[in-house]
């Protein structure tokens, strides 16, 4: 495994990030240990999750299952930088959701109880609140810190603009900011690169990438519905036209290379400086072990011109995209 720093904080996490939000929904709670178990077998000590994930199987259903594997105890937890997210409404009755003071230390308080700790490593504003102004979120997440029970504070689908003033306002209070960002981010979506990862990059933060594959486009998915591959064929059928070009162009460079369309495509994530781990979403311990390959495809200066051909991004940062 390969490890990183999360931007340029002292902080070191494997350039895999575990997603837990199959966990529950899709893989049942035995599998998810498993899958938990053998993610640090194989050194991945990056662990992402939220408050409301397999929120239909009950209220914090995917941080119960951590949190009970957790339980098992062996080090596992000591081993673990964990992340979850708070902004996700988690009842009915007002303040069980977004970002006022009360919503984050409520909703702190329970995951910690769903995830058996005592701390969160990193607690990640799910979205913006844009109801809630930045003094009130900031004196939240200051005395979870104070009390121990926050060590870093994340953000996750902001804006630029949302960064810069997140960041600003917790300098001004003499405060660390933001640690990272969690964004959507694969060849196939890549509007951050215009704002966003200037933004990161200048408040020194790391990139979390979600949705890494494009819900499963960048993981052969053509080829796979060609050869009678159903599973999500009618989720994926429209996206696979819209893309049909650029994905056989797409399949037909990750076949002349010898490798398999997913982990060209971490491969390509884990070659943009700005990313500090991509979040991988295994349903299975196959489906994990297939995503180690990643780590060691290497991608020559040619293919990542022909990579950016294929899937042309916003073509720079901001201004410059768009403008002289």
């Amino acid at each position: 495994m390969e490890y990183t720093h999360v931007g340029h904080l002292g902080l070191v996490v494997s350039r895999l990030c575990l997603g837990t939000m199959n966990f529950g929904p899709h893989t049942d709670e035995a599998e998810s240990h498993t899958l938990m178990d053998s993610a640090l077998a194989h050194g991945i000590n990056f662990f992402d999750t939220a408050n409301v994930y397999g929120r239909h199987l009950g209220v914090g259903a995917t941080e119960d299952i951590i949190g009970r594997w957790f339980a098992k105890g062996s080090g596992r937890r000591d081993k673990v930088v964990l992340a979850t997210k708070v902004y996700g409404t988690m009842g009915e009755w007002p303040n069980e959701a977004r970002l006022s003071k009360l919503a984050i230390r409520k909703a702190c308080e329970a995951s910690l109880k769903r995830l058996r700790t005592d701390h969160i490593d990193l607690y990640q504003m799910h979205h913006i609140d844009r109801d809630a102004w930045w003094d009130e979120i900031w004196e939240a997440f200051e005395q979870l810190k104070r009390e121990g029970k926050v060590l870093y504070v994340g953000s996750s689908n902001f804006a630029g603009w949302h960064i810069a003033r997140a960041n600003e306002i917790a300098n001004w209070r003499h405060s660390l900011g933001l640690a990272s960002e969690q964004s959507l981010y694969n060849l196939t979506a890549r509007t951050i690169e215009l704002e966003v990862i200037p933004a990161i990059q200048e408040y020194g933060m790391g990139l979390i990438p979600w949705s890494p594959l494009s819900g499963g486009l960048l993981a052969g998915a053509l080829q796979k519905v060609e050869q009678g591959w159903r599973r999500g064929q009618e989720y994926m059928a429209g996206e696979i036209e819209d893309h049909r070009d650029q994905l056989v162009r797409w399949e037909a460079l990750c076949d002349e290379m010898g490798e398999r369309p997913a982990d060209v495509a971490l491969a390509w994530l884990l070659h943009q400086p700005a990313v500090t781990a991509p979040i991988i979403g295994p349903r299975t311990e196959e489906q994990l072990l297939g995503c180690m390959r990643a780590l060691e495809v290497k991608l020559s200066d040619e293919v990542l011109t022909k990579l950016d051909e294929i899937f042309p991004g916003p073509g720079g940062t901001a201004p410059e995209a768009y403008a002289w």
